[in-house]
C-alpha cells in the first residue's frame, strides 16, 4: 500500500496528495474501530454504539436466515413431514391443537370453531382475537385454509385422515393419533412450531402444580370420584377421556369398575344409575345444547336410585364446565381443570 502511494506522490498534484491523505485517515479510523469491537467482546462497552447495533442486527439476521433454512423431520400419526425453520403462520384443526398452540404463546392464524360457546371457548377467547374461523372440526373449510397460506397445519388422524393429502398439498401437515390426549397434542404442536423450550417450561410448571396438589390433598386422594355426562338419549360414565386422564395424573382415585381402555359406557336405563356411584360425582354435561340432554338429566336425577348414591347423599355432586373438562382437551384446559379441583376440594 505504501509503495503504491509513494509512486502516486510523484505523479499526482497537490490535490491528489490531499485526497490520499484523507483515505489513510479513514483507514486508520477503521482500524481503531476494530480494536473497540474486540474490547467489547472481552466485556468492555464499545465506544461506537452504532457499530455495536449494526453487529447485533447482522448476527440476528444471520441467525434468522439459518433458522429459516433449517429443516426438521416430524414424526406423526400419518408418517413423516419436513418443516422448515420456525413456522409463523399455523392452522389448528382440533381443539387440543388450538389450546396447545396458545400454551406455547403462538396464536393460530386460523382454527376450527369450538363445539360450544362458539366461536371460541370462553377459557381461551381473550387469546383468539383476529383468528379466522375455519368451520367445523369434522369438516374444516379447505378454501379458507389455503387462503391463509399457512406454514404448517396441525390436525388429527381421528378427524382428518381422509383429507390428509389435501391438507398436505396446502402446507406441511402433521397429525396426532387422538384429539383428547393433551400431552401428545402439546408435544406434536411444539415439534411442528419449533417450540420445544416453551413446551418444557410448561411441563415443568405443570409438574410443580401437580406435586403441590397431591401434597395438599393428602388422604383426600383416596376419595373415589365418578365422571358422568348426560346426553339426549342416554347417560355416560367416562373411563378414559380427557378429564379422566387429568384425574389419573393428579392421583385422584376412581372406582375400579369405572376404569378401562374404552372411552366409557353408555347407560340407557335408570336401573343402571347405581353404576355411577362414588364418593364424589363430577357432572360434565353440556348446558349449552338444547337437544334434550338437560331434560334427561332432570328425569334421572329425580329418580330414587340417583338420590341413594353416596355422592348425592353427601351433597358432593359438582357441575363442571364441559368446555374445560371435555371439549378443550389441551394443556390450558388441564390447568383450568386443576383450578376447579382446588376449589371443589377447598385447597386454596
Amino acid at each position: 500500500m505504501f509503495s503504491l502511494f509513494h509512486k502516486r506522490l510523484r505523479r499526482r498534484s497537490g490535490i491528489m496528495l490531499t485526497a490520499c491523505l484523507l483515505v489513510l485517515a479513514v483507514l486508520a479510523g477503521c482500524g481503531q474501530g476494530g480494536g473497540n469491537t474486540a474490547n467489547s467482546g472481552s466485556g468492555e462497552a464499545s465506544s461506537s454504539p452504532s457499530a455495536q447495533a449494526g453487529s447485533s442486527s447482522t448476527e440476528q439476521g444471520a441467525s434468522a436466515a439459518a433458522n429459516e433454512g433449517e429443516e426438521r423431520t416430524i414424526q406423526h400419526a400419518m408418517g413423516e413431514t419436513v418443516i422448515k425453520g420456525t413456522p409463523q403462520k399455523v392452522v389448528t384443526l382440533f381443539q387440543g391443537a388450538t389450546d396447545a398452540a396458545l400454551a406455547l404463546d403462538v396464536k393460530p392464524v386460523g382454527a376450527v370453531e369450538a363445539w360450544i360457546e362458539k366461536p371460541w371457548y370462553n377459557y381461551i377467547r381473550d387469546r383468539m382475537d383476529g383468528v379466522v374461523n375455519l368451520g367445523s372440526e369434522n369438516q374444516p373449510n379447505l378454501e379458507e385454509i389455503a387462503a391463509l397460506k399457512p406454514d404448517v397445519i396441525i390436525a388429527s388422524k381421528t378427524r382428518h385422515e381422509e383429507i390428509y393429502n389435501q391438507l398436505s398439498a396446502i402446507a406441511p401437515t402433521v397429525m396426532t393419533e387422538e384429539v383428547h390426549i393433551w400431552k401428545d397434542s402439546l408435544a406434536l404442536t411444539a415439534d411442528a412450531l419449533n417450540k420445544k423450550t416453551e413446551e418444557q417450561a410448561f411441563l415443568q410448571r405443570w409438574e410443580s402444580e401437580v406435586a403441590d396438589f397431591k401434597e395438599k390433598m393428602g388422604d383426600k386422594l383416596n376419595q373415589q370420584v365418578s365422571i358422568v355426562d348426560f346426553r339426549a338419549d342416554h347417560a355416560r360414565i367416562v373411563y378414559s377421556g380427557f378429564s379422566a386422564l387429568v384425574l389419573d395424573e393428579l392421583g385422584i382415585a376412581r372406582p375400579e369398575v369405572q376404569k378401562g381402555e374404552d372411552w366409557g359406557v353408555k347407560l340407557v336405563s335408570k336401573e343402571n344409575i347405581p353404576q355411577m356411584d362414588a364418593d364424589i360425582i363430577f357432572d360434565q354435561t353440556s348446558t349449552d345444547r338444547d337437544d334434550g340432554r338437560l331434560d334427561l338429566r332432570k328425569e334421572w336425577t329425580e329418580h330414587p336410585l340417583w338420590k341413594n348414591l353416596k355422592a348425592v347423599k353427601a351433597n358432593r355432586v359438582y357441575q363442571v364446565d364441559t368446555a374445560v373438562w371435555n371439549n378443550g382437551s389441551g394443556p390450558l384446559a388441564a390447568e383450568e381443570m386443576l383450578k376447579d379441583l382446588k376449589e371443589f376440594y377447598e385447597l386454596d
